[in-house]
């Protein structure tokens, strides 16, 4: 029975395309901040908002509230979870991953950046799903319609070139994904491609450089983060 991978971007694929498994992509920074607070032994509840129902929620579940990026402490800037202790749970604010992952219900959830396209590949490839989901998640313009990002094509790309079964079946999205990440890694260009993109750029311009670098990292990770019961902890 043949194996199809399919891309579909933001809200859309998830609601309008039914999967044995969902890959939420959100490089810069949800899906990142995710390897590296799991990567520390903490775990991750994903939420929407970032007003006073985000404390609330928080404090229900005696987790640790990231700040805005610009505010000192944890926040959705990866290089501010570097330090973040151990068992610590962590309440994480995004428009685009963490709301991507409030959408999937009960269906098996998984979260990949660059820095762990592999070790998420590795994993599928261990189940028996027949249709994988890829969603990148893309920014949002000022009017909140999604803005495609290249950054989540390419590490969309990134799983799928590691997705090696022989009965499997690429939709044409997912295939050119794919062969776009190929491209990139053999002309030696992704990490260049990931900093002058616009959301590299927006984010070195407001003095987050580091974010992008540990973004640009490419399997450097084993974490498979895996969502269940509002968290996002790595699978053993």
């Amino acid at each position: 029975m043949p194996i199809k991978l399919h891309l579909e971007w933001g809200e859309h694929g998830i609601t309008s395309q039914r999967a044995d498994v969902y890959v939420i992509v959100d490089v810069l920074s949800f899906s990142s901040c995710v390897d590296i607070a799991l990567g520390r032994g903490a775990e991750v509840l994903p939420f929407v908002f970032k007003d006073n129902r985000a404390q609330d929620y928080a404090d229900r579940h005696q987790a640790l509230l990231a700040n805005k990026r610009e505010q000192p402490g944890y926040s959705l800037s990866p290089a501010s979870l570097l330090t973040l202790p151990a068992g610590s749970k962590l309440v994480l604010p995004s428009p685009n991953g963490a709301t991507l992952s409030l959408l999937t219900g009960h269906t098996p959830t998984v979260c990949a950046c660059l820095r762990n396209a592999k070790a998420v590949a590795n994993w599928l490839q261990q189940q028996d799903f027949r249709q994988i989901q890829l969603v990148p998640a893309g920014e949002r313009w000022p009017d909140n319609s999604l803005r495609p990002a290249i950054e989540d094509w390419l590490d969309a790309g990134a799983v799928l070139a590691e997705l090696t079964a022989p009965n499997q079946h690429f939709s044409p999205e997912a295939e050119i994904a794919r062969q776009s990440f190929l491209q990139q890694v053999h002309a030696k260009k992704l990490s260049k491609t990931l900093r002058q993109s616009q959301s590299g750029v927006e984010l070195i311009t407001r003095g987050f450089p580091a974010d992008v670098e540990l973004a640009a990292e490419l399997n450097v990770s084993q974490i498979v983060p895996f969502y269940q019961d509002h968290s996002y902890r790595a699978l053993q």
